[in-house]
């Protein structure tokens, strides 16, 4: 799986979620903005519908000069001002709900990809996997087309929201030889607390 390339034509992302993003880059805002221009995306509106290769074509460039470490703060920074429902109260669930608020962000030829009442949740733009695999302990695995970095300060920034008290969340990237910095197909994340 390739890094900025959607995993299917007609995939729309919504102008929130990249309104999300473009408003956590402080002085490089206005650069992305002008890319964003550049690539047609104006007058960004957060209910309005984006094509996500066209986001990703654009998200690609406007990271391109930040180093890895940037892009987990990145990721860190988009989670911060979330609302979650209050029965999203635990860090298993919050986890969880990482892959759920991807869905909900995205559509595929016009149709939102989770129906947040029904819990129905479409296939095609790959996921945020979670699973519990020990008291305190989890793996996501993630197989989308935004970057292993900016995924890890996302799942970073729920597991310190959520942490339980007197925790201290650790989230080590499992292995490299399947990364998709490297060619594969997706990435593993361990998260213990």
């Amino acid at each position: 799986m390739s890094v900025f390339v959607a995993l299917a034509d007609g995939v729309e992302v919504s102008g929130q979620h990249i309104l999300s993003m473009v408003n956590c880059l402080g002085n490089h805002r206005e650069k992305a903005v002008l890319i964003l221009e550049e690539h047609g995306i104006t007058g960004l509106e957060p209910r309005k519908w984006y094509s996500q290769q066209t986001w990703l074509d654009c998200f690609k460039l406007i990271v391109a000069p930040f180093h890895r470490n940037t892009l987990t703060l990145l990721g860190r920074k988009i989670t911060e001002n979330a609302i979650f429902p209050p029965e999203i109260n635990v860090i298993g669930l919050a986890l969880q709900s990482i892959d759920w608020a991807y869905h909900l962000h995205h559509r595929l030829d016009g149709v939102v990809m989770m129906d947040y009442v029904s819990g129905k949740m479409h296939e095609g733009i790959g996921h945020y996997y979670f699973e519990e695999t020990a008291p305190n302990k989890a793996v996501i695995i993630c197989n989308d087309p935004y970057p292993c970095d900016y995924d890890r300060g996302i799942i970073d920034s729920i597991a310190f929201r959520f942490r339980p008290n007197g925790s201290q969340p650790k989230v080590t990237h499992d292995s490299a030889d399947h990364c998709r910095n490297n060619g594969g197909d997706f990435c593993t994340y361990i998260v213990e607390w």
